[in-house]
């Protein structure tokens, strides 16, 4: 199948448009590769320094004879996602030294959970940690010892914020390791529905705690289709991950063995050899397009419409979300996991899940498929599926048929013609929605805006019942510079009562809403923001807002408010407590949320 039209033509543009930057970066990797690591070079002291604490692997540093292989982790036991790579590094030394190498801890960086500081002050730092994981991980790279690495993290802006370093090193080979989704437990419909009757005072704290810890139960990934689950599908789709390596369990005999493998092969892809496959030429325009397809394909987190621009300029790449848009409107939504759906990432893994859709989206011509991967060879690979045979994984041919059309479909009879995202645009400012979850007859909304500074505020208005007509409910003063864009996903429940109600209501922030996401329509992280003086700052209650997804308008229909003055709001309370005073520099500095709310470049 030709490659689709689309596709092919937003590729050129983006190549065209990164002409520039992308040629100053490449350069720069060539000249990093001419260097080498510099082990070689390192005094006798530098050197011993660095081999101190390697045992019995001294004698193999010493000598130089084989690749070492730089191990950069996220483990910490208190987050689920991140518990299960305790293990990882002595399963990948082990792995290195049956391939003749060494491995090394290079670093551990930060890893923070949004469920946990969910509508707290904590969350004010999530996004900006992204830009920490990625400064933490220059600083385990920089000692400059190592000929590959490998990457273990999972969660909302770990992955991103690995991706932003190793790019920032993109002259060395690397490999990103999963720990994989936890094992199925309380269905999402039903924690949700919990939820759901606590905002209404119908349950208390004692089914509410229950309901959570029935469904977040071991280790792993949540099961539900957020933003941690969506940077699993993008490692797979961009060819950071082996095949089929996204969804496998932790702690199991395969998990151990892709572990393992993932080690074997980017010790494989080291200068050291004749395959030398850099991740500067794996994240390429062509990359970052499959990359949008399956994040459309699959109805993904929002969250990755800032992450993919700010990791793509990391690499010298400039997208923007018209690309986003266009690239939407062509690819089908072949999947339908919670909360799009009723089934988990496990449900959706077993029905054929990663592997099936790549086929399905090559067979259509909406991928690129010579791209460079670790495994070796382009997109085709990442048809077959890992098994585990003598205690190694191989890989066979995985299924060209879907073993549930209720969790994912073909290409030719798709979910929905168009993909989860869209791109809204108007006199409000430049926004985002998550429409994979939105039925049809809620993606269209006119009606007067009320007006809040804070989701506090909202929870208090909904909890004294005082919406109870049709709204376009505003948080503003949530933006990146106001105070580091919190997710806002707290609010569902109370959003997805009133509709349940039969009152129309949508959002529009210029904060985010996550991959939580769910049927209320969102318009999120609209740029420009409130205390930048966009008009989201100058609406007042009772103004008319057009929010329609189907069209992509995003419109003030009372005359004259772009004449009023912005808005002004207290944010004192945003600058101390919980770290957050250390965080006023990324504040100051920090970009739009169109162009990867970054605040590194």
């Amino acid at each position: 199948m030709s490659l689709n039209d689309t596709i092919s033509r937003v590729t050129d543009r983006i190549i065209e448009r990164s002409q520039g930057p992308r040629g100053d970066y490449l350069r720069r990797m060539e000249a990093a590769r001419v260097k080498g690591p510099a082990r070689a070079h390192l005094s006798c002291s530098g050197q011993a320094h660095a081999y101190a604490g390697a045992g019995s692997d001294q004698d193999a540093l010493v000598h130089k004879s084989a690749g070492n292989l730089g191990i950069v982790t996220t483990y910490n036991d208190m987050l689920s996602a991140h518990q299960p790579f305790e293990r990882f590094p002595e399963l990948i030394r082990d792995a290195a030294r049956e391939a003749g190498g060494t491995a090394q801890v290079a670093g551990g960086v930060p890893a923070m959970c949004d469920g946990v500081t969910q509508g707290e002050p904590g969350m004010e730092l999530s996004l900006f940690s992204r830009d920490v994981i990625a400064m933490a991980t220059a600083v385990a790279m920089s000692h400059n010892t190592f000929d590959a690495a490998v990457y273990l993290g999972v969660c909302d802006k770990i992955v991103p914020g690995l991706v932003i370093a190793a790019q920032t090193f993109g002259h060395v080979p690397t490999v990103f390791l999963p720990a994989g989704p936890m094992t199925s437990g309380l269905s999402n419909e039903e924690k949700s529905q919990v939820r759901q009757k606590f905002a209404a005072g119908e349950v208390g704290r004692e089914e509410l705690m229950a309901a959570e810890m029935g469904a977040y139960h071991g280790p792993g990934t949540c099961t539900f289709y957020g933003t941690a689950n969506t940077n699993q599908m993008l490692m797979e789709f961009m060819g950071l991950h082996l095949p089929g390596s996204s969804f496998v369990t932790p702690n199991t005999g395969l998990r151990d063995a892709l572990t393992k493998e993932g080690a074997r092969r980017a010790l494989s892809l080291s200068d050291l050899g004749n395959d030398y496959t850099p991740v500067c030429d794996i994240l390429d325009e062509k990359a970052f397009v499959n990359g949008i397809v399956g994040l459309n394909a699959t109805g993904g987190s929002t969250n990755l419409l800032i992450h993919l621009v700010a990791m793509a300029r990391a690499g010298g790449i400039i997208l923007d979300w018209q690309d986003f848009s266009e690239i939407s409107d062509v690819t089908p939504l072949l999947a339908r996991v919670y909360p799009n759906g009723l089934a988990d990432v496990n449900h959706f893994h077993a029905a054929g899940g990663l592997g099936y859709m790549i086929h399905e989206l090559l067979g259509a011509g909406l991928l690129h498929d010579d791209t460079k991967t670790v495994a070796g060879g382009g997109l085709e690979l990442y048809t077959q599926e890992p098994k585990l045979r003598d205690g190694k994984a191989v890989w066979e041919p995985g299924t060209t048929r879907s073993l549930n059309e209720k969790i994912v479909r073909p290409a030719a009879e798709p979910f929905q013609a168009t993909g989860g995202l869209r791109r809204l645009n108007g006199s409000l400012g430049n926004a985002v929605m998550k429409v994979s979850a939105v039925k049809e007859e809620h993606q269209v909304i006119e009606a007067p805006v009320r007006v809040f500074h804070d989701q506090e505020s909202v929870k208090a208005a909904c909890r004294a019942q005082e919406i109870n007509s049709d709204t376009v409910v505003v948080v503003r003063f949530q933006g990146p510079k106001a105070n580091g864009m919190p997710e806002l996903h707290s609010l569902t429940p109370l959003l997805k009562n009133l509709q349940a109600r039969g009152i129309n209501v949508a959002l529009v922030t210029d904060g985010r809403m996550s991959g939580a996401s769910g049927s209320v329509p969102a318009a999120i992280h609209v740029s420009p923001e409130a205390l930048d003086g966009g008009e989201i700052s100058k609406l007042k209650d009772g103004d008319i807002v057009r929010v329609d997804a189907k069209t992509g308008v995003l419109d003030i229909i009372t005359k004259g408010v772009s004449d009023r003055p912005a808005a002004t709001a207290d944010l004192s309370d945003n600058e101390h407590g919980l770290g957050r005073e250390l965080f006023a520099a990324f504040r100051r500095q920090v970009g739009t949320a169109d162009t990867g709310a970054c605040a590194l470049f």
